[in-house]
């Protein structure tokens, strides 16, 4: 029996994700919830096990993106390492399109096959034809990718559902609407361009189909498109190169953009374009934080076995200044003002490939102890590619900490629907002036972007006033929480 391994369902607006890396080889034998791949999609990165056991066919190649509920490889349960290929091609539709379009030649040989744009999501309109994969005219086979498909959303492959010969209708780069005729495939390979008379594929309707890759192949130029599903190069669309794989270009080297990287662009695009982002600056002194870290540090890790860090007590902070300033504590949806009543703070990781926002949740009902562990929780997930959708939707205010990469001072963007986004930077020894005389202090400038349409000046330098008298009496801050 074969079992197929899909690729899953990880949310309502995801509907692609990218194969990003195999954890087997393919034909190799795998064990029931033995990790086979990691994949990503524009939001998280997760792995699939295997359901059951058996010899694995790997259909998909690493670096390719496909539609959720692709099939990118099957498990023969029945297989074994030494014989892996000839069970699987049985039963593997991709592999061997010779079992399931048998009987379709013999009974409507000349039928033409239209090839339209199909649906992308709700929003999604129109398409652009970015790249042909095959010529007009050419002899293609069922499971071969046509062309590529782009959206605003998500780029996505078309491929052949039939085998036979193509008439290319819609050239490259143009842009047409959703269920748009763009090519047509008439079946029955190359009998349409010679089409004598109908007895003629009826005649030999088994051995005819079968024979098609292999007897086309020194008789036509067929062989430029096998059955087996070509690798294209996300960047250069060349075959037979793994997909995502960086180009050399000269002097210059050319690379597909990660899912995630997309996603991070067109989000932080929109919210420049969809919002009246105002900045407003302050600095706060960390002297006393500072001491106060060094006195208590001992004592809190022998508690909770964890370090009392900065994070921790700017998200307190934070959650102190929205109770007092709750205009920013809420969002703009339409015409409506949608005030929270929540305190969940969206805390800013960056990863190798990318940044996320986990959000730590009902940070009013929690100590500092408790939220330095969900922070260390998110940065391990985060780290091992781990972080699960649940953990970056409903945060009401985000703090990004650019200071831990030496930043002095930034304008954070905005992270929509949230109406305000506090950045941190890093604590640098500053001459100030104290009592009237110079100190050297250590000083850290503090970034507050704030929507425009939503919360006016005097509240957002309220708010960062809070902030910082917060921070510069931390003793009082949690004697009040």
């Amino acid at each position: 029996m074969s079992f197929e391994v899909t690729i899953p369902n990880a949310g309502e607006s995801v509907t692609s994700a990218n194969v990003a890396q195999w954890h087997v080889a393919d034909g190799a034998n795998v064990s029931k919830g033995d990790i086979l791949l990691t994949i990503e999609t524009d939001k998280v990165s997760s792995e699939l096990e295997a359901e059951e056991s058996g010899t694995i066919k790997i259909l998909v190649q690493e670096g390719e993106e496909v539609a959720i509920g692709t099939v990118v490889a099957n498990i023969d349960a029945a297989g074994s390492a030494a014989t892996p290929a000839a069970p699987v091609t049985a039963e593997t539709p991709a592999a061997t399109p010779a079992t399931e379009p048998t009987p379709t030649p013999a009974t409507n040989t000349g039928e033409v096959v239209d090839v339209l744009v199909p649906a992308a999501g709700e929003s999604v309109t129109s398409a652009n034809v970015a790249n042909w994969h095959v010529s007009n005219g050419d002899q293609v086979s069922k499971g071969d990718i046509l062309v590529t498909l782009e959206t605003d959303k998500v780029s996505t492959e078309l491929e052949a559902e039939t085998s036979g010969s193509i008439e290319i209708i819609t050239p490259e780069g143009e842009e047409v609407e959703i269920g748009t005729l763009i090519a047509k495939i008439t079946v029955g390979g190359a009998a349409p361009k010679s089409t004598p008379t109908p007895a003629t594929p009826a005649s030999t309707p088994e051995p005819a189909k079968p024979a098609t890759p292999a007897a086309s192949a020194p008789a036509t130029p067929a062989p430029s498109t096998p059955s087996v599903k070509p690798q294209l190069d996300a960047t250069t669309g060349t075959k037979g190169e793994k997909a995502g794989t960086p180009v050399q270009e000269g002097r210059t080297t050319r690379k597909k953009m990660s899912m995630l990287r997309r996603k991070i662009s067109t989000h932080l695009v929109n919210a420049q374009q969809t919002a009246a982002i105002l900045t407003t600056f302050n600095e706060v002194d960390m002297t006393a934080i500072m001491k106060l870290r060094k006195e208590v540090q001992d004592d809190f890790v022998k508690k909770h076995g964890c370090k009392l860090g900065f994070m921790s007590i700017f998200v307190k902070a934070v959650t102190q200044a929205l109770k007092d300033v709750p205009q920013i504590n809420a969002r703009i949806e339409g015409t409506d003002i949608i005030e929270n009543h929540f305190y969940d703070i969206g805390c800013a990781i960056g990863t190798e490939k990318g940044l996320v926002v986990p959000v730590l949740r009902d940070c009013d009902q929690k100590g500092f102890a408790d939220i330095e562990k969900d922070i260390i929780d998110y940065a391990t997930k985060a780290r091992e590619g781990k972080i699960e959708m649940a953990d970056l939707q409903g945060g009401c205010f985000t703090i990004s900490n650019g200071g831990v990469y030496g930043s002095l001072l930034s304008t954070p963007i905005l992270n929509p629907p949230q109406s305000g986004i506090l950045g941190m930077h890093t604590i640098q020894q500053r001459p100030v002036a104290v009592n009237g005389k110079v100190e050297i202090r250590p000083m850290m400038y503090l970034a507050l972007s704030y929507d425009h349409r939503l919360v006016d000046g005097k509240e957002a330098v309220t708010f960062l006033i809070r902030i910082k008298e917060c921070l510069e009496n931390p003793t009082r801050m949690m004697l009040e929480m």
